[in-house]
This record gives C-alpha cells, sequence and structure tokens, in this order.
C-alpha cells in the first residue's frame, strides 16, 4: 500500500502534486472499501478546484521543459520507469490487490509485468515516429511535417483496471511530451497514488501528477482550462458528458467506453469444449468487469445444446476467491452500487430465459458473485442490450452468417468481438464486418503493446496502446520554407 498519513481512525491518502506527496486543500474525505470485506480501510480525499489548479499548475510548468527533451532523453526515463515497476511489483501488487480483491496471483501473472512492458514500448515508439518525407511541393518551398504535443492532458481512470488503464493513458501522453493530470476512481485510488510515487522518483517534477476524488473531482480535471486534452476510459454516461464538456473548450478528446463483446460460434468449431473452455475464462475473469469481457455468446442453433453445456460446466467449476486465492479466477466485484446493479440484471430475467448456474451472491461478506450463464435471451433483452459489467455470460442462437452478423452489430457499442470457426474465408468475411474495433479470431481478450485497442460507435474513439495510441497524444505541425534565391 502506498505510504498514507495515519489518522486516528483510518490510514488517509494524498494527492500527488508537483513531485510530492501532499495534504488536499479540501478537507473532504471518502471511504475506500475492501471489496472482499465490505470493510473501509482507508479514508481518500475528495479534491476540490485549489487542488486541481494545483496539479494543473505543476503540470504546465513541467510541460516548458519535458516537451523540448529529445525522444530519447525522454525515453531512456520511460525504460527507467519501467525497471522501477518490475523492482517496485511487490508494492503495486499489494496496493491494487486491497483496493480492488484481485487475486495476487492474477496480478503478478498478468498485469504488473505488462505494465512494465508498456512503458518499455512506448519508450522505443518515441523514438521511431513516421510521417511524409520533406519535400518541395510547390516550386521554391520545402514542406517539412512535426509531430508535436499537444500540451498539460487531463486523464480520468475507471475501478475494474486502476493501474492498468493509468498506464494506458499514461505511457503513451508521456512519450509523446505531454505533462499529465490524472483522476483514479474514488473507490481504487491506491494503486495509482504509488505509481506515482515510482514514476515521481524517475521523472522530472511536476510532469506527471494526480488528484485524488469523485465525480465533481473528475469534471473540475476534464473541465480545467489549462488541459488542451482529456482522455478518460468509463462509462458511455461518463464519455458523452466528457465530449460535452470539452467541446466548450474545443479540448482534443480520447474515449476509451463501454463494451458487449459479441463472441459468435459457429458450427464447425472442432473442439467445442476448449472453445467453451476459452470463452468462459474470457468471459468471466476479474469477474466479468472488463469492456472486452466475452460476455455475449451467440452460437449456432445446431451445436447450442453441446457448447451450453460445455460453457455452463466450465462456469460452474471455475474458482472465486479473495485476493490470497492462488487457484481463483477472479475476486469481488468492485464495490456495493456494481453488486447491486449486477444483482438487479439477475432479478430481472425474462421468463423465456434461464440461469442455468450462478445469478447468485457468495456469501454475506465482502461482494463476490458467483460466475453466471444465462440462456434464451433475444436481441432486445436489457441484458442482451446493456453492460451488466459483472460475471454473467448471456446466449443466443443463431441460423446463418447473416443472422449471426445481425445481432453481433445490434448493438450501441462497437469495441471487440470474437469469431470461433474453422472455416478460414468464414473468418475473414466476418471479421471485416463485425462493426467493432477489436475482433480476434478462435480467441478473445489477448492484448499486446504493439497493436491498437479502441472502439466504434459508443464504445467511444481514440487507440490506447500501439504508435495509434502515441499520435493520439500528438498534433501535426506543417513548416514551410521558402527556398527560392
Amino acid at each position: 500500500m502506498t505510504t498514507p498519513v495515519e489518522t486516528s481512525e483510518f490510514p488517509r491518502l494524498r494527492n500527488y502534486i508537483g513531485g510530492e506527496l501532499v495534504e488536499a486543500r479540501s478537507d473532504r474525505f471518502s471511504d475506500v472499501v475492501d471489496p472482499c470485506t465490505g470493510e473501509i480501510y482507508l479514508k481518500a480525499p475528495v479534491s476540490g478546484s485549489e487542488d486541481v489548479d494545483a496539479a494543473y499548475a505543476a503540470a504546465a510548468a513541467a510541460f516548458e521543459s519535458w516537451s523540448q527533451a529529445t525522444p530519447g532523453e525522454r525515453a531512456n526515463l520511460l525504460l527507467k520507469v519501467a525497471d522501477a515497476i518490475d523492482a517496485r511489483a511487490e508494492e503495486l501488487n499489494e496496493a491494487e490487490c486491497r483496493n480492488t480483491g484481485k487475486p495476487r496471483a492474477r496480478m503478478a501473472e498478468d498485469e504488473t509485468p505488462i505494465a512494465a512492458d508498456h512503458f518499455r514500448f512506448f519508450a522505443g515508439a518515441a523514438r521511431t515516429l513516421e510521417g511524409p518525407t520533406s519535400g518541395e511541393f510547390l516550386a521554391e518551398h520545402t514542406s517539412v511535417i512535426r509531430h508535436e504535443p499537444i500540451g498539460v492532458v487531463g486523464q480520468v481512470t475507471p475501478w475494474n483496471y486502476p493501474m492498468m488503464m493509468a498506464v494506458w493513458k499514461i505511457a503513451p501522453a508521456l512519450a509523446a511530451g505531454n505533462t499529465v493530470v490524472l483522476k483514479p476512481s474514488d473507490t481504487t485510488p491506491v494503486s495509482t497514488v504509488k505509481l506515482a510515487e515510482i514514476l515521481g522518483d524517475v521523472l522530472p517534477k511536476g510532469v506527471f501528477n494526480v488528484v485524488v476524488g469523485d465525480r465533481e473531482t473528475g469534471a473540475l480535471v476534464v473541465g480545467h482550462p489549462t488541459a488542451s486534452m482529456v482522455a478518460i476510459t468509463g462509462s458511455v454516461g461518463a464519455g458523452m458528458a466528457v465530449a460535452r464538456s470539452a467541446a466548450e473548450d474545443l479540448k482534443r478528446v480520447h474515449l476509451e467506453l463501454g463494451g458487449k463483446a459479441p463472441v459468435i460460434v459457429f458450427d464447425d468449431v472442432r473442439d467445442l469444449k476448449a472453445a467453451a473452455e476459452s470463452i468462459a475464462t474470457a468471459g468471466l475473469y476479474n469477474a466479468g468487469q472488463d469492456c472486452t469481457a466475452a460476455c455475449r455468446v451467440i452460437v449456432h442453433e445446431d451445436v447450442h445444446d453441446e457448447f451450453v453445456a460445455a460453457l455452463t460446466e466450465a462456469a460452474a467449476s471455475t474458482v472465486t476467491g479473495d485476493l490470497s486465492d492462488e487457484d481463483a479466477l477472479y475476486g469481488p466485484l468492485n464495490n456495493a452500487d456494481q453488486l447491486a446493479r449486477v444483482t438487479g440484471f439477475i432479478d430481472r430475467v425474462p421468463g423465456h430465459a434461464k440461469v442455468l448456474t450462478g445469478g447468485n451472491r457468495i456469501g454475506d461478506r465482502g461482494y463476490f458473485f458467483a460466475p453466471t450463464i444465462v440462456d434464451g435471451l433475444r436481441q432486445d433483452d436489457e441484458m442482451v442490450q446493456n453492460e451488466v459489467f459483472g460475471p454473467v455470460i448471456t446466449v443466443q442462437t443463431f441460423s446463418d452468417e447473416a443472422d449471426a452478423l445481425a445481432k453481433a452489430n445490434g448493438v450501441k457499442y462497437g469495441l471487440s468481438g470474437s469469431v470461433w470457426t474453422s472455416d478460414h474465408g468464414r473468418a475473414m468475411r466476418v471479421s471485416n464486418r463485425l462493426d467493432f474495433g477489436v475482433v480476434w479470431v478462435n480467441t478473445h481478450i489477448p492484448f499486446v503493446s504493439e497493436m491498437p485497442h479502441g472502439g466504434f460507435k459508443h464504445s467511444g474513439y481514440g487507440k490506447d496502446l500501439s504508435v495509434f495510441g502515441l499520435h493520439d497524444y500528438m498534433r501535426v505541425k506543417h513548416v514551410m520554407h521558402y527556398i527560392g534565391e
């Protein structure tokens, strides 16, 4: 856990501004709850306008020199950040797992090493920018294209992957030469402040700043006049609010929002049981609190019964446990509100559908929810159309390719999806026609630093990861020289 200020009741978190942990000037605090127990273990500041002003002032002052550093200089520091994350991985794991309930084994294997890899990738990407060559496109004039940092960037990150989503935002922004003011979720701020401490030991003061707070704090970060760009990962509603706010000042906007990933399973899949097991894992990982989760299965009617039996068996055998359980695939839901949301969806399952396994809270301590499969759903059911964001996988059937595509594309989201088939031509046709920013074939959910992630439609716009993510945090300038005599 990050180093908090002790109080008579609970430890108290601080902001990270200008290279230092500082007390919030606001005198308001919120409870940080351990989702494994439902008990308060920390107090977090609800930062106000003075705190946000101070963070932006620090970021603006740091931008003058950071933006002028060479790509190589920035890259060397980001490589040191990656090394520091590796060296202090145990601290980050403990902060994240206590705050989210994630099993330590999953965090140590799947997240912290990848976070370091993202910094290493963007360190390299900063030095390999490509674009049009200079040239004489008008007689006696030479044109040059410059890639420049945008300025100070305001960022807001979610509670499902607090540390990883922060890294997805921070690494490309810093590699491009911007400075950052970031607000983490009010329920999961701990690992982000710890990450700020680690970065602060390497980076110049003020390059990266964290203000902790609630939605009002987030609105202050997004609406601050110093920000030249705002980037969030969050709900569709939050994204719309950010876009409206940014429009008032014509800020650049980067939105990674919700998802409702279709998983199309054709009748020619060679090993339905293996596919079902993979899909169950991809749908239930992190308690299904993932915008890319394999949450919406659309299976060919001829193999429905066999596939659903295997999917139900795989889900029912999935281990759920607390952060110390090495065998657990996932831990609790993040907070009481999310538990109530997931429970509400199950309570409202329509009469034509059936809960095949799960559908219930586990125990009466913390926010654990059983792995759940719901079969027999129709396209207009709310569980098909809206994000559940829990360990719940829905099942529909389709009759042919056209029907599968109509159902897959028939939602407002467009983040990710997958196609399961042994027919290469079909895989190409269907993946081409899926209206989603990421499509996997015979797998679901792997990410790599080199490839972009981001959606269409109500899933937002802009790309995380890859050189596309780097370019999102840069602006293009044309400089023309008169070279005539």
